[in-house]
């Protein structure tokens, strides 16, 4: 009765642009385009582009298999397909219960930007002291939390179908559409600096796009490796129990292999597009100096190179955030149904009432978030050699620990224990062709464990 009782997407273009939307959010648009920019661009690409076909592709494949198998949440799932690995769905549950109130916080931020822009504040935005004077005030950064994760609670609480698909459906046409504009637009840009150096868009993008391997020594390319598949996590939302709760809502009658290419080729083509829009405008305005700007490059280099654009600039910054609020709702609406479902099928809970739960628990924990730039300010030097206050702590221990164990826990149960045949079996079970079988496999067994074994010890700082 359970299974017949689960709502599910009416369709697999549902599907994937649900599964899209919550893989193209933050990570993408915020995080993918530093992490080019300081890893010599073309390579970082191509590093990508080859884990995603490969190693993303893996972990892709196996949630949402394990996801509709079991119809199930990632809280009870693991469980339901080997018993002995129950403790697996605690894990990956405790990962979106983690990144909630902090990405919430960060898409306040964004909100906050947009409406700045919005009401032709362009230039205070782009002032040096701006992001960190509105980080550190006590009021404003919670009001734009709060209206946040009000945004994404209001999307849950309308449910599967009326809620996340209609949302993603209507939401993504229109975030594509923005990506394309201001990519566009960023390659026409041109600028001649102070010591009359021109510098443009296609400027830009060929150190975006083209990789240089010259001066790269073997450790700093395992690095950018490494930097590329830590990325592959934010970008296709694996490990944190997302696409297995997405995939759990999945008919059985669809096409698994054929959605997951989708997702796979929308998530790559917005992540690169993103890189796009930001990398060449900022090298045009800022030179190669403005592009390891970090992760600082969207909330202070960009509201910069908008203010050098002039007029056009506060059109453009206006678009390009709302563009940016879309991408984070339509992600934080993953996270948090992630943890609503698990509520649900944990507790047996109405919908509304695990929404609830998970609301409040959010605005609590958003909170001290928000407070930690000021009343709760510390600094905390982390194992990876960075120092963090709340939100870095909270990033570091999901995305830097929890994400690769996870992963790492999945490819041995997957591999060893319950074999690579039961994803196959579920993958194919209306007889589809499973492309990449050779890939699956040896990615499942052998090289994912080993990657993620690798990133792990790269983030206790053992190298």
């Amino acid at each position: 009765m359970e299974n017949k009782k689960r709502s599910s997407f009416t369709g697999s273009i549902g599907f994937v642009l649900a599964a899209a939307g919550s893989a193209v959010g933050l990570g993408n648009i915020w995080r993918f385009p530093y992490l080019a920019a300081k890893d010599n661009g073309g390579v970082f690409i191509l590093c990508y582009i080859i884990l995603a076909l490969t190693f993303g592709f893996t972990l892709l494949t196996t949630e949402v298999a394990i996801g509709r198998k079991t119809k199930s949440s990632p809280l009870v799932a693991y469980g339901k397909i080997d018993k002995r690995f129950s403790f697996l769905g605690t894990l990956a549950t405790l990962v979106p219960v983690i990144i909630l109130p902090y990405y919430c916080t960060i898409g306040g931020w964004v909100m906050k930007y947009f409406f700045t822009f919005m009401s032709g504040g362009g230039n205070e935005a782009a002032a040096d002291n701006y992001f960190t004077n509105f980080i550190t005030s006590e009021i404003s950064p919670i009001v734009w939390f709060v209206i946040f994760i009000v945004i994404t609670f209001g999307v849950i609480i309308c449910g599967v179908e009326k809620g996340i698909e209609k949302f993603s459906k209507v939401l993504m046409p229109i975030l594509l559409m923005l990506v394309i504009g201001i990519s566009i637009y960023s390659l026409t840009l041109t600028y001649t600096d102070a010591s009359g150096v021109t510098r443009t868009g296609l400027d830009g993008l060929k150190i975006y796009l083209v990789p240089n391997f010259s001066d790269i020594t073997f450790k700093e390319f395992l690095l950018i490796v490494m930097d590329a598949m830590g990325q592959l996590f934010f970008s296709i939302s694996v490990a944190m129990g997302i696409m297995v709760t997405y995939g759990s809502y999945v008919e059985d009658k669809t096409n698994l292999m054929r959605s997951i290419n989708q997702i796979e080729i929308f998530d790559t083509a917005v992540a690169l597009l993103a890189g796009l829009m930001i990398v060449p405008s900022v090298f045009v305005f800022m030179g190669k100096d403005g592009m390891s700007a970090g992760p600082g490059l969207m909330f202070v280099s960009l509201p910069k190179v908008f203010d050098n654009m002039g007029t056009v600039g506060q059109i453009i910054g206006t678009l390009f955030f709302l563009m940016v609020i879309f991408a984070a709702v339509t992600s934080s609406v993953s996270v948090m149904e992630a943890i609503v479902s698990s509520i649900m099928d944990r507790f047996k809970f109405s919908r509304k009432k695990s929404a609830v739960i998970t609301l409040v628990y959010a605005i609590i924990v958003g909170v001290v978030v928000c407070l930690g730039y000021n009343k709760f300010y510390f600094e905390l030097p982390l194992p990876n050699g960075s120092t963090g206050q709340i939100l870095d702590v909270l990033d570091y221990f999901s995305n830097s620990i929890l994400m690769p164990l996870v992963a790492f826990i999945t490819c041995i149960m997957v591999g060893y224990f319950v074999k690579p045949k039961t994803i196959v079996d579920e993958v194919t079970k209306n007889g589809e062709k499973f492309t990449r079988k050779v890939i699956y496999n040896s990615m499942i067994k052998v090289i994912a464990p080993f990657l993620l074994f690798v990133l792990l010890l790269q983030a206790v700082g053992v190298f």
